[in-house]
């Protein structure tokens, strides 16, 4: 079995040589591609969808050459760092209990048989920028991974590979107190932070692409670059000067405010996580708003960069034969229901800003139909005519986006955190389960957009709920979700 195993990795390898060598002759007809990915960015936190006073001009600019989804979701996390369910999902294209499985293969062991061997090597084959490297692209990549494999070997070009986030100090969290000076500041260089290196991540990840962007006019291949900033997660570090444009007296408190979240110790979002700990406990509303303050600045910085990288492309005569695409890997509360962080459910967590550009892709467009924010590799994969393998879930967006595709693939948006957090959302009305504690919420998120009004008392939507919970015991299955619903929620089976 092992010798078999052996056969078919070496037999796919030289395909792949073959495959490659044909590809770069077809190459130069093929478009280039450009992903820009952020890290914990809120879908509300791009100025023209006009939900927060925020300014992101060239965010705008991209928005208003191409199409912007409004509902882009992620669906969830096995583990408290949101970001690396949401990366190997988006790396290996499956949805998100087998990508926490193609992960455990990606990482491997110290005592690996051959065929463990054999079959993490078939799941490195199978990664994003190895089936763009295999349809005839150069491949790019900056700025944080994630991902249980390394960068510099699944792409052709790596630099300033970074971690899951900058580091933070102590004095970075529980603040700032009530009548007490806030011992922390976004733009101390001392902090370190995005400021260890000398030059703030953000512009480093900008300087990298300006940079590929001039290698990449040398080979007659297409690009593909996957540009990942570690902004906006924390320590939210911007220049003073973006700092001082949002005055506190700028910044509004959520309207869904609440200085403590009921449920937080149930839901593994209560004071021993780490995003919880940021800001104090009880919630309050001048913490929320200076975390919001560094939150919006360091946004706005990140938008800066992406200005200049936008700028390079036009200026190298590339960008109207490019695909760009920008998302983030999960949205964030930073005071939301009296949360800070991203380990819950709610659209301000599940839901991220998704922005598609190029040839065939309408400007000024705005689609509201649910997708999954890792569609996109799916979508590349479509625009690059390559191979797509076999265990790639996810679903290409080009017929919706060139309009031969009216309704989305995504029929029931499925969400999940850990084993104590499960979502459905089909329409406009949206299911949780907090099943340690045998609560359900319902929200109807047309008419209740910050999810403020629960309707599962209400006995005229009991049916509804009911409906609403047989389509998530389906999509359980359907994602080989093992948790068992049925002891905490007996009524509604």
């Amino acid at each position: 079995m092992i010798k078999k195993l052996k056969r078919f990795v070496v037999c796919l390898f030289g395909i792949m040589s073959l495959g490659l060598t044909i590809s770069q002759a077809q190459s130069k007809t093929k478009p280039n591609i450009l992903f820009i990915f952020a890290d914990d960015q809120c879908f509300e936190t791009v100025a023209n969808l006009g939900l927060t006073d925020i300014d992101t001009p060239n965010l705008d600019r991209l928005a208003k050459r191409g199409t912007q989804f409004t509902r882009a979701y992620n669906m969830g996390s096995w583990s408290g760092a949101v970001c690396v369910a949401s990366r190997h999902m988006l790396i290996t294209g499956r949805h998100i209990w087998r990508a926490q499985k193609a992960q455990q293969v990606l990482r491997g062991g110290k005592k690996m048989t051959e065929a463990q061997k054999a079959a993490r090597d078939l799941e490195f084959s199978n990664l994003w920028p190895q089936v763009m490297e295999r349809a005839g692209y150069q491949t790019f990549f900056t700025g944080k991974w994630h991902i249980s494999t390394a960068a510099d070997r699944a792409f052709e070009v790596a630099r300033n590979i970074r971690g899951g986030m900058p580091n933070q100090t102590p004095e970075g969290y529980n603040r700032p107190l009530p009548d007490q000076s806030d011992p922390w500041s976004p733009y101390d260089v001392k902090f370190d932070g995005f400021w260890k290196g000398g030059r703030h991540w953000s512009e480093v990840v900008g300087d990298d692409t300006l940079n590929y962007i001039d290698e990449a006019k040398k080979d007659k291949r297409p690009f593909f670059m996957y540009i990942a900033f570690n902004a906006p997660h924390d320590p939210r570090q911007a220049p003073k000067k973006y700092v001082d444009r949002y005055p506190l007296s700028r910044i509004k408190v959520p309207e869904n405010y609440l200085d403590q979240y009921p449920y937080k110790e149930d839901i593994g979002s209560g004071t021993k996580l780490r995003d919880e700990k940021l800001g104090p406990f009880p919630r309050t509303h001048h913490a929320v708003k200076v975390h919001r303050q560094e939150y919006y600045a360091i946004i706005e910085h990140m938008d800066t960069q992406i200005g200049r990288i936008l700028d390079a492309l036009e200026r190298s005569g590339q960008i109207d034969n490019t695909y760009i695409f920008f998302t983030a890997d999960h949205g964030l509360a930073v005071g939301h229901h009296g949360l800070f962080g991203k380990q819950n459910l709610y659209e301000h967590s599940t839901r991220v800003p998704f922005i598609a550009v190029g040839p065939e892709i309408k400007s000024e467009g705005k689609i509201n139909t649910p997708i999954y924010l890792q569609d996109v590799m799916a979508t590349s994969l479509d625009i690059a005519d390559a191979n797509r393998p076999e265990q790639v879930e996810f679903q290409s967006l080009m017929p919706i986006l060139n309009g031969t595709q009216k309704q989305s693939h995504v029929k029931a948006v499925y969400g999940a955190y850990l084993r104590v957090q499960r979502s459905v959302t089909v329409g406009n009305w949206k299911l949780i389960l907090y099943p340690k504690i045998a609560k359900a919420r319902l929200f109807n998120i047309k008419r209740d957009p910050l999810e403020m009004n629960d309707l599962v008392g209400d006995e005229s939507k009991a049916a509804l709920v009911k409906r609403l919970y047989k389509r998530l015991i389906k999509l359980q299955k359907a994602h080989d979700d093992t948790l068992d619903l049925k002891e905490a929620f007996p009524k509604l089976g």
